[in-house]
C-alpha cells in the first residue's frame, strides 16, 4: 500500500489530507467490504471540481491514484478521492442522480505519456489566461477572465470569468478557438469562487475558507451583523472578494437563540430621577447597558436582564423604581463565589517548622540543673550547731531516690544520651552521702550503735566530706 510521506499514513482514504480543498476523510477504508459495494469512484481535478465515474474495467483503485477518465472530447487526467460506500453518500449530498446523469467510465491508471502531456498543458495556463484578458479587453467586454484550466490530454480548455450583468461571448470564442487551437468552454463563477481558487490570508491569520475547506457558499445578510452587535461598517464586514464575509454565518444561530429571553431594547426604563436608554447588549452574559442619553454613552449602567424584566413590568404598572440597580440589604453580607478552585492560592506553600533544639544543648542544660541540685545537697549536709553533720531523710530521698549504678544510661531511655552529664554528677553525689554515713555510723568503744557528740567523731566525719568531694 503506498505511504502518504506528508503524515506517514496511507493514501487510501485514513490520511486526512488537507492540502486539496475537496478531500473527504473516508472513515470507512479499513472496512474490506465497503470498498466492493458499488463501483463508482469520486475523481478530483485541480482541486476545484470533482466528477463521479464508473470503474467498469474492474481496476484496484485507491485514494491518490492518478487515472484517466472519459471526457469529451479525448481523456482528462484527475486524482481518485474517495472509493467505496462513502461514494454514494457524496453523490447524494451534491444531488448527482445516476438514473437522470450520464455517469462516464475511467479508462485505465494514467501511463508516463499520459502525465507528460498533463504537465505541458498545466504549463500553458497562466501565459493562456493572460493572453486571453487582453483579448476581452480588446472586445471591450465587460468581464474578468479569473482562471483557465486545460483537459489532461490539451485539446479542451475552461475558461472561467466572472461578471456582474449578460455578456455575449460569441466573437470571443471564436478569436480564442483561433489563437490557442483548442476547444473552447466558457464558465461563469462569482466573486466568492474567484477568491478561492486565487486563495488567501484573511483577517483573522488563517487561509481564506474558500480556499481551504468551503466548498458550498450560502448568501450572507446584513442582518447577520445586527444580531451579533457588530458595527455595521463595509470595510470590516466584506473579505477579500468584496463581499460579505462567509464566517458572519457561523455564530449566527447562537446569537438568535441567545436573543430569545432578551427584553425589547426600544423600551426606555424610567426612574424617579431620569430615564434611561438602550446602548448595548451582552447576549451571553445576559448584561444590559443603558445610557441616560438617548444618542450618546452617558453614565451607562450595566443592568442583568432579570433585573431589566422587572424594571420594565414595574413602569408598566406606573411604577418607577428609585434606581436601576438592586439595593443590597444592610447587615446582608455578600456572598462571593471563589472561581479558583473554592481554595486557598497558598495551599501549596511548605510551611517552616520551628526547629528542635540539639541533644549537646539539652546535655548541658541537665548537666547545669544537676550541678546546682548537688550544690544545694552539701549546703544541707553542712555541720549544725551541735557539730554534727546529717542530711535530713527527706532531702536524701528526693535528691537520689535510687541505688547508684556504674552500668550507663538505660537503652530504652529515649534521652540516655542527653542524660549522661547528669549521671556522672548522681554518682559524685551520692559517694558523697555515703561518705557522710560512714562517719557519722562509727560506734564508740562499748556503744550501742548511737551516734555521740565527742569531738574525735566529729572531726572525723567532717574530714570525710573534703576527700569525698576531692574523689
Amino acid at each position: 500500500m503506498s505511504v502518504n510521506e506528508g503524515c506517514q499514513l496511507n493514501r487510501k482514504g485514513c490520511s486526512k489530507k488537507t492540502d486539496q480543498k475537496l478531500d473527504t476523510y473516508d472513515w470507512l477504508c479499513d472496512i474490506p467490504e465497503s470498498a466492493n459495494v458499488t463501483d463508482l469512484v469520486e475523481v478530483t481535478f485541480k482541486n476545484t471540481r470533482k466528477g463521479y465515474f464508473r470503474n467498469t474495467v474492474g481496476l484496484s483503485l485507491e485514494k491518490g491514484d492518478v487515472v484517466a477518465v472519459e471526457a469529451t472530447p479525448g481523456h482528462d487526467i484527475g486524482t481518485v478521492s474517495m472509493t467505496g460506500q462513502l461514494v454514494l453518500a457524496q453523490m447524494k449530498k451534491y444531488h448527482v442522480d445516476q438514473t437522470r446523469t450520464e455517469i462516464k467510465r475511467i479508462y485505465r491508471k494514467a501511463r508516463p505519456n499520459d502525465l507528460e502531456k498533463f504537465e505541458e498543458a498545466k504549463a500553458k495556463e497562466h501565459d493562456t489566461m493572460l493572453r486571453a484578458r487582453k483579448i476581452a479587453e480588446n472586445l471591450k467586454l465587460n468581464m474578468k477572465i479569473g482562471d483557465v484550466e486545460y483537459q489532461g490530454d490539451g485539446n479542451k480548455a475552461i475558461f472561467y470569468y466572472i461578471a456582474d450583468e449578460r455578456v455575449d461571448f460569441r466573437e470571443l470564442i471564436k478569436v480564442l478557438a483561433d489563437t490557442f487551437h483548442v476547444r473552447i468552454e466558457m464558465k461563469q463563477i462569482g466573486a466568492r469562487q474567484e477568491a478561492g481558487r486565487i486563495g488567501g490570508i484573511g483577517p483573522c491569520g488563517r487561509p481564506l475558507c474558500c480556499s481551504s475547506w468551503l466548498t458550498k457558499f450560502s448568501s450572507v445578510a446584513t442582518s447577520s451583523a445586527r444580531y451579533q452587535e457588530i458595527s455595521l461598517n463595509p470595510q470590516k464586514l466584506a473579505g477579500q472578494c468584496a463581499k460579505l464575509k462567509c464566517c458572519l454565518n457561523y455564530e449566527v444561530d447562537a446569537y438568535v437563540e441567545a436573543q430569545k429571553d432578551i427584553p425589547p431594547r426600544n423600551i426606555p426604563l424610567e426612574t424617579k430621577d431620569a430615564t434611561f436608554y438602550h446602548f448595548k447588549t451582552d447576549v451571553f452574559g445576559r448584561i444590559m447597558q443603558y445610557s441616560s442619553a438617548p444618542n450618546m454613552a452617558s453614565n451607562v449602567i450595566s443592568i442583568p436582564v432579570d433585573r431589566v424584566k422587572e424594571i420594565m413590568a414595574l413602569n408598566k404598572q406606573g411604577i418607577k423604581v428609585d434606581s436601576l440597580t438592586e439595593e443590597v440589604e444592610e447587615g446582608k453580607p455578600i456572598d462571593y463565589e471563589n472561581v479558583v478552585g473554592q481554595d486557598s492560592l497558598t495551599r501549596f506553600d511548605k510551611k517552616k517548622k520551628k526547629k528542635k533544639k540539639s541533644g549537646k544543648g539539652n546535655a548541658n542544660a541537665n548537666a547545669n540543673a544537676n550541678a546546682n541540685a548537688a550544690t544545694s545537697q552539701n549546703a544541707d549536709a553542712a555541720p549544725d550547731n551541735n557539730g554534727s553533720s546529717s542530711a535530713s531523710p527527706a532531702t536524701e530521698a528526693n535528691a537520689n531516690p535510687q541505688e547508684p549504678s556504674d552500668k550507663g544510661p538505660d537503652p530504652k531511655d529515649k534521652e540516655g544520651g542527653q542524660n549522661n552529664g547528669g549521671q556522672r554528677g548522681d554518682r559524685r553525689q551520692n559517694r558523697n552521702r555515703n561518705n557522710r554515713r560512714r562517719g557519722n555510723n562509727r560506734k564508740p568503744n562499748g556503744g550501742n550503735g548511737e551516734e555521740t557528740g565527742g569531738g574525735e567523731n566529729n572531726q572525723s566525719s567532717n574530714n570525710a566530706n573534703p576527700q569525698g568531694n576531692n574523689e
